[in-house]
């Protein structure tokens, strides 16, 4: 698993990039560079073809998770810098709102496309289940649930 966590809710004070405001800039360079952090594989965390992670507000509370088998880096990206994602557009996750990133690339190399799904349904579910037992409100705000499935059990989260 891979983690990072904003110090505050105040993004410091830096020059604004690309015509962005400063914090929006702040928080961007951030998650760039936490996509960019190696893992125990010698692999970047962005360039993870495949995982499931999870946002938590600042409170600590899971506010979403998800799945990708297109690449971590991406998906993050864009439901962190609200481009079009359905947990964007149906305004279940708010990106200045999230305070922590987990991540827990998993190794599909080989699979079919079906078989990754299947194998991504059951991290997914598995996490859900993770995160509203450790949820003071026992919630988390995805826009649906997940599909039941048989649990991963040697998954270390």
């Amino acid at each position: 698993m891979a983690k990072i966590k904003k110090s505050s809710k105040e993004s410091p004070a830096r020059p604004e990039a690309e015509g962005q405001p400063g914090d929006v800039a702040a928080i961007r360079a951030q998650i760039q560079t936490f996509l960019r952090t190696s893992n125990d594989r010698g692999r970047t965390i962005g360039s993870e073809p495949c995982g499931v992670y999870a946002f938590y507000d600042y409170d600590g509370e899971p506010i979403y998770i998800g799945q990708t088998y297109e690449g971590l880096g991406a998906r993050i990206g864009r439901h962190l810098t609200n481009q079009r994602t359905d947990a964007v557009a149906m305004n279940v996750l708010d990106p200045f709102e999230v305070a922590e990133i987990c991540v827990w690339p998993i190794d599909l190399a080989g699979l079919s496309r079906d078989e990754k799904k299947a194998e991504l349904n059951r991290a997914e579910y598995t996490l859900y289940l993770k995160v509203i037992d450790e949820s003071s409100f026992k919630a988390v705000l995805n826009e649906k649930k997940p599909a039941v499935t048989d649990l991963i059990t040697a998954f270390s989260f």
